[in-house]
């Protein structure tokens, strides 16, 4: 018996690029306005048909492919070429050079709410927009009180949209993109759509779509969003593809290769020498701060319940009886949270043995909530409560949300500031002495 045919890819992608002018009208004009142009204006005309064409490659030879069924996450920085690719395979906008094959019915969350008119109720923008977006009448019907609900806009369905809220008009536009059937979905950063409670719901949503089997991509800056929801990342650098494979992989290695360098600091790396400090008659004892993970590479952004290390580099510390280092974590509001030091676990600054040495305190399980979040140093003599160096405003950090709990809910700044670990007992029976 012959063997059966490999199923081709739902989406293959070769050599594509995609280039943009810069500064340049794009303007379609007929011949007239162009003919009107050069009489009223001839220096002009003359001046821009002169002018060099600046050019900008958004997309340089991306390759990949991907499988019916998967759902692949699309991750890098602003400006990585991230959006454009998507809007090339939701073909809204061509790509320079290269090929694109799609083998499937497309559907596209990319820019949420486009095509709802003002003075139109919600119950007409509902079709309006449907129509829009691909779906047939017949589908719209079916669905029609499913896209209702799940917008939470019951009570003004008959009002026109041009009296909603911001928010209404994004969760409504949202319901109605969502409940399209294609085999393909295009998603770019939804979870940046309303607020948190309706964030959640539309982080459900594209769950449910997942595990119904349709080909998904989904451009997020969330990453436990895009480790919660993918089976595959692609990491995009300046228009090009530089990783793609396991997500936790992906994730891990965007987040330890910032290529934001610069002549003080990148990111997780702090220089705190150059600083007259008031407590040592101006020499400073901390020097350097670096922020890693377990792999000692330094970043600057990490997911709630991973490993944090914080690399204090100190020069005669050890010179002095009694020193010790603290840290302390605040709030993006300066409001402390948390604090550490030396002598809490009875870490013993020894007396000189260089003049330069690290002093390593290593967070096991971070348990901040998803934000940004302040580090504040400083070194001691503990026994008599006199400063020898201290640095404020000057070390931070990410911490984005994840599976802390391991339950498929990610965590958020609505949890408060941070987690903790528990264990919950339901029993008929309560094991405890005699009262």
């Amino acid at each position: 018996m012959a063997a059966s045919k490999k199923e081709k890819p739902i989406i293959e992608v070769k050599h594509l690029f995609k280039q943009y002018s810069i500064g340049m009208d794009t303007t379609y004009k007929t011949l007239c306005d162009s003919l009107t142009s050069i009489v009223k204006n001839p220096l002009k005309t003359l001046k821009d048909c002169r002018r060099p064409n600046d050019t900008f490659w958004a997309l340089k030879d991306v390759n990949f492919e991907i499988e019916r069924g998967e759902v692949v996450g699309i991750i890098g920085r602003n400006g990585a070429g991230k959006s454009t690719l998507l809007k090339v395979l939701s073909r809204i906008t061509h790509p320079t050079e290269g090929e694109v094959r799609l083998r499937g019915r497309v559907g596209s969350l990319l820019e949420v709410g486009t095509g709802f008119h003002p003075e139109l109720t919600g119950r007409e923008n509902i079709y309006f927009n449907g129509a829009i977006l691909g779906m047939k009448k017949r589908e719209i019907d079916e669905k029609f009180d499913e896209i209702v609900k799940f917008s939470g806009v019951e009570k003004f369905l008959d009002t026109p949209v041009k009296r909603y809220s911001s928010g209404m008009n994004v969760r409504l536009a949202f319901s109605v993109a969502a409940h399209m059937d294609p085999e393909i979905l295009v998603v770019d950063e939804v979870l940046a759509v309303g607020d948190a409670e309706f964030q959640k719901k539309c982080l459900g949503k594209m769950e449910d779509v997942s595990k119904e089997g349709r080909t998904v991509l989904f451009v997020s800056h969330n990453m436990a969003a895009v480790q919660n929801l993918c089976n595959r990342a692609l990491l995009l650098n300046q228009g090009t593809v530089i990783k793609d494979g396991e997500v936790a992989d992906v994730i891990g290695y965007y987040l330890s290769n910032p290529q934001n360098n610069s002549k003080k600091n990148y990111s997780g790396v702090f220089d705190i020498s150059e600083r007259f400090n008031l407590y040592s008659k101006g020499k400073t004892i901390l020097k350097k701060v670096i922020l890693s993970g377990s792999d000692n590479i330094p970043r600057e952004t990490f997911l709630t319940g991973e490993t944090l290390k914080i690399s204090i580099l100190v020069e005669g510390l050890s010179e002095h009886d009694g020193s010790e280092v603290g840290v302390v974590f605040k709030s993006e509001y300066d409001q402390w949270i948390s604090s550490a030091s030396t002598w809490m676990c009875a870490t013993t600054i020894e007396k000189p043995r260089r003049n330069l040495e690290w002093v390593i305190l290593e967070v096991d399980r971070l348990c901040l909530t998803p934000g940004r979040w302040g580090l504040y140093l400083s070194s001691t003599i503990h026994t008599a409560g006199v400063y020898l160096d201290k640095v404020d405003d000057i070390v931070s950090f990410n911490v984005e949300g994840s599976d802390f709990y391991r339950t498929g809910q990610l965590i958020t700044k609505e949890y408060g500031l941070f987690c903790m670990d528990f264990t919950w007992k339901i029993t008929h029976t309560f094991d405890s002495q005699e009262w």
